[in-house]
């Protein structure tokens, strides 16, 4: 009877620690769907953190759980997983959101999960133990999403720009200021449908490895869903500001039609990559989408150097985030 409560306790603390970690994900990644919306004023602050929560939950009853499954299923071989393995990989995850946050550096919640997951394992099994199509397909996306984002933004405002190239600039302001909302409530769509479903695919997996879910089981139990998407846009209406002024500010100036150019060919990489059930980052998606903007008003109105910086941080995401959930694997072996 103890050893059923202790797995009870133990199932019930990293269900609220995978929770943290999606909350983390919202705050930390807020800066991704507000950022040019607020940069260009068309939203105030408080008003873009709610408008892009009220997105994040809505795309519950639009998106397939694909990138669920990818992350429950198709990134550790069966058998592998267990209640250390999770918690070494949230802790690897939510340490290195933290600290990236601190700095103020948009980093990627979503490769930092990845990187916790095979931080875990490899402390557990070694990299055998790790599906390389899974991790492959992952990986991949870190260098697609961004040079896509890149090229969809870039395109979308150069047929922008040549579409309304007679109209006046005081006219272009205005009706962008109102197409932005639009672009915004797209993106915070894309954020929601995928980063939610990181942490719903943990949460299957570490429900599969306890026994509480059956492994043949089609869908995790409806309650993960829920309350996965109520946490991201709980930490989305919180905000993390300090990203918000990096994301929005330091890259490149951007105007509302810039805004609207940025955030459109960034939603549409995010419902391209959640439909190929790929956990892609926001991140990465929308800093190429603003850089790419930038670049077609002219090279340097894009300052390279703090992109640069960005870039540093999605390199160093995933091997740091594994490093401390290796550490916090071996750890909690000592605690439970």
């Amino acid at each position: 009877m103890e050893q059923v409560q202790t797995a009870l306790w133990v199932v019930a603390l990293l269900v609220a620690l995978a929770l943290a970690f999606d909350f983390m994900n919202g705050f930390h990644d807020a800066a991704n769907s507000i950022a040019t919306v607020v940069s260009t004023g068309v939203l105030k602050p408080g008003q873009a953190v709610i408008f892009a929560a009220f997105f994040n939950f809505i795309a519950i009853f639009i998106f397939h759980l694909s990138v669920a499954a990818t992350v429950g299923k198709g990134i550790v071989q069966p058998g592998v997983v267990d209640t250390h393995v999770v918690f070494g990989a949230l802790v690897g995850a939510i340490t290195w959101n933290v600290i990236t946050w601190y700095y103020g550096i948009p980093s990627s919640s979503s490769h930092a999960l990845i990187g916790g997951i095979v931080g875990a394992v490899i402390a557990k099994a070694g990299a055998g133990a790790l599906i390389s199509a899974g991790i492959m397909k992952t990986v991949a996306f870190i260098f697609v999403s961004p040079l896509l984002g890149f090229t969809l933004g870039s395109v979308m405002m150069v047929v922008v720009a040549w579409t309304f190239r007679r109209m006046r600039p005081s006219r272009i302001d205005k009706w962008f200021r109102r197409l932005q909302l639009v672009s915004a409530g797209a993106y915070s769509l894309g954020h929601g449908g995928n980063d939610a479903q990181k942490t719903i695919g943990i949460i299957w997996m570490m429900l599969i490895a306890t026994g509480n879910v059956l492994p043949t089981e089609s869908a995790p139990p409806t309650w993960t869903i829920v309350s996965c998407y109520v946490a991201i846009g709980a930490g989305t209406m919180f905000g993390g500001w300090r990203i918000v002024r990096t994301m929005g500010q330091k890259i490149t100036k951007l105007k509302p039609v810039g805004g609207f150019c940025a955030e459109t060919g960034g939603a549409l990489t995010l419902f391209l990559a959640t439909a190929l059930g790929v956990p892609v980052s926001t991140t990465h998606t929308i800093t190429g989408a603003i850089v790419g903007v930038g670049s077609t008003q002219r090279a340097s109105a894009v300052r390279w150097g703090v992109a640069g910086n960005i870039v540093w941080a999605w390199v160093l995401t995933i091997p740091a985030a594994a490093f401390v959930a290796a550490i916090a694997y071996w750890v909690s072996l000592q605690i439970f």
